[in-house]
């Protein structure tokens, strides 16, 4: 009798300790895959001052769309958290594409060896923001997904593992295309 009740003890501790390891894992990875994103966000809004100087050189007059930018960026520079951050970063990008449907009434600007460089630096780090975001993501649904599944939902609480928001686009405002306004005279 007394083997069974090791036994089961033992079961119990090799289950405590591989589910735990198993949250405690996918934890770790989505904590890597939001510092990911951090560095590509981090990215984009030291080449957001450059692309703003760059267009303020040739479209002057667009100063309301160049202080939107520098506003955006701000606020998204200074967002925490997944939620907070996506808000801010659909709203920072909204206002970079609105720069960059500019270049289409400057022909001076789009020809601009500067911002065609910024542009395609710019549309690289976009790309490489989708795939952190893409691979974040993933990985916050395993976690979540692996915490709200019995029988690691007993322990996912008790052992302090809580769900993670995911980085998304909020609302169809953000997927919209920008409106430009080219009827403005300086």
């Amino acid at each position: 009798m007394n083997v069974a009740v090791l036994g089961v003890l033992a079961l119990i501790v090799v289950f405590v300790a591989v589910t735990y390891n198993g949250l405690a894992s996918l934890r770790l990875l989505a904590d890597n895959a939001w510092a990911d994103i951090d560095v590509q966000l981090k990215r984009r809004h030291d080449l957001i001052p450059s692309l703003v100087a760059a267009v303020k050189g040739h479209a002057g007059y667009e100063r309301g769309t160049l202080e939107a930018v520098v506003e955006a960026r701000n606020k998204a520079a200074t967002a925490s958290g997944p939620a907070a951050a996506a808000a801010a970063e659909g709203a920072l990008a909204g206002n970079v594409r609105q720069i960059i449907a500019l270049a289409e009434a400057y022909p001076d600007l789009k020809a601009a060896t500067s911002f065609l460089a910024l542009q395609k630096q710019l549309s690289e780090i976009e790309d490489q923001v989708q795939n952190a975001r893409r691979y974040y993501n993933a990985v916050v649904r395993d976690l979540n997904t692996r915490m709200a599944q019995f029988p690691a939902n007993l322990l996912a609480g008790p052992f302090g593992f809580k769900p993670r928001e995911f980085f998304e686009i909020g609302d169809a405002g953000e997927r919209a295309a920008p409106q430009i306004d080219l009827g403005k005279t300086p």
